[in-house]
């Protein structure tokens, strides 16, 4: 199995959770041909949810296979249909119970209750046959709390078992059920956040009302889904796409001009970015892992970020030997490690459904790998950062503990004092950065800080 880390879906559309959301209305799109509307939008619907269903792919790279097959459907149209899928995906559970009743095809039923989410009830109704009518109005009478709270909140009973051990888990679960968030971090090697925020408020932008992050000192959060990539801060490397826990766990890191530091499952680079602008540049900043195409994708961002320090490299699973030429040489170490992804539930629903306990079992035991690999390479007071993006224990806590239980020659920090300047609003309850959902609103994160005992 390779450190495949699972990535937030940074495009998403709002769709429903256990909670009625408020429904789409689009003012501008003409009402007299709301019938035809509902109608043509339910068999898209019903019919990406057949692609996505079959779970052969996540749910983003199924709808993107499914749009290109479908090349004259709108892009106000797709982020619909998006919308609509994410509701099922969100709701699965819940839909399916409601879906034993009702007529005709199953998946045409999960279609029809996520466009609800989309859709006012008039314009809804319009679109369906007398039997579909008279079945969703009845479902709408339903009281969602009289459910048990695992059916309400469509979680599978593999996880519905382990929140047990997690307080507060169903209000961490009714969250996850929510809108993420869309936010992007300035580049404090390009500009500061200050400025860009002036220039968004009073541009064109401001109408996606953007506000710095409450804890992170890079971050924006903006309201909606615009197309980014095509604002000019974008363009000038001035401003990325980064969830705000993302960027407070890179934070722990603390990279300093002319070190050699190593970000060991770099992915897409998201932090490697940051890491990058944070050391000016300067020293030398290694992008490992182990996917070619993912590096690939990264390097056009290093380029617009301004940064000439990074060194993407492709390396094995076991035995690398360019890692092996860095023992005990890097300053520090971050190791982002792949793990289940649940944290990230509020962008990708359906990791629900495509894990299990036996895939969570694989991710501990390469985690734990990954890890002690990666430790090699850090210097006599060094330090060395894990972190995941879930709210488990065995790969978060339990993971750390065992390391420093095999390696009495690395000691844990504590992640509250690390952050007290950097993020002086952000509350921790213990040497750990652990942000939930419904706490922070971020996606979940995990961290722990771990220093090699000088000789």
């Amino acid at each position: 199995m390779t450190p495949n880390k699972s990535k937030p879906a940074r495009n998403e559309q709002r769709s429903g959770g256990a909670r009625k959301t408020k429904p789409f209305v689009d003012a501008k799109r003409p009402q007299v041909a709301t019938q035809s509307i509902a109608a043509r939008r339910l068999e898209q619907v019903a019919s990406a949810l057949g692609e996505v269903l079959q779970w052969k792919h996540p749910a983003d790279l199924a709808l993107t296979r499914w749009a290109r097959n479908h090349p004259k459907i709108g892009s106000r149209d797709r982020s619909e249909i998006r919308e609509a899928v994410f509701a099922v995906l969100r709701n699965l559970r819940l839909f399916r119970h409601y879906a034993e009743s009702g007529v005709g095809p199953s998946t045409r039923r999960l279609a029809l209750l996520g466009l609800s989410q989309v859709f006012e009830a008039d314009v809804l109704d319009s679109g369906l046959s007398a039997d579909e009518r008279a079945w969703v109005t009845h479902i709408r009478t339903i009281n969602p709390q009289s459910l048990s709270v695992g059916l309400r909140l469509s979680l599978p009973e593999w996880l519905e078992a382990r929140l047990q051990d997690i307080p507060e888990s169903y209000k961490l679960m009714e969250a996850m059920n929510e809108q993420a968030t869309l936010d992007l971090r300035v580049n404090p090697m390009k500009a500061e956040r200050d400025t860009v925020l002036r220039q968004l408020q009073g541009g064109s932008m401001a109408r996606f009302k953007p506000v710095a992050t409450p804890y992170s000192p890079w971050g924006i959060r903006i309201e909606g889904r615009p197309s980014v990539a095509v604002w000019p801060q974008y363009e000038k490397g001035e401003l990325e796409i980064q969830e705000e826990g993302s960027q407070l766990l890179t934070a722990l890191v603390e990279p300093r001009r002319g070190e050699m530091v190593i970000d060991y499952c770099a992915g897409a680079g998201g932090k490697t970015l940051l890491l990058g602008a944070l050391m000016r540049s300067t020293g030398r900043l290694y992008a490992f892992d182990v996917s070619a195409t993912r590096l690939n994708k990264a390097k056009p961002r290093f380029a617009r970020a301004g940064l000439s320090n990074v060194v993407p490299v492709v390396i094995q699973e076991q035995g690398d030997q360019r890692v092996r030429r860095l023992h005990g040489k890097a300053h520090r170490v971050l190791v982002d490690a792949p793990c289940s992804g649940l944290g990230t539930l509020r962008r990708n629903p359906d990791l629900k459904w495509r894990q299990h306990p036996e895939s969570l079992a694989q991710y501990v035991q390469l985690q734990a790998d990954i890890l002690k690999q990666a430790s090699v390479c850090v210097a006599p007071g060094g330090r060395l950062v894990y972190a995941t993006c879930s709210f488990l224990a065995e790969e978060n806590q339990a993971q750390v503990e065992r390391f420093l239980a095999e390696n009495p020659d690395f000691q844990l920090l504590d992640a509250r004092l690390i952050l007290k300047d950097k993020a002086p609003e952000l509350e921790l309850e213990d040497s750990y950065l652990i942000l939930r959902t419904d706490k922070h609103n971020t996606d979940c994160f995990f961290a722990a800080v771990m220093e090699r005992k000088s000789a």
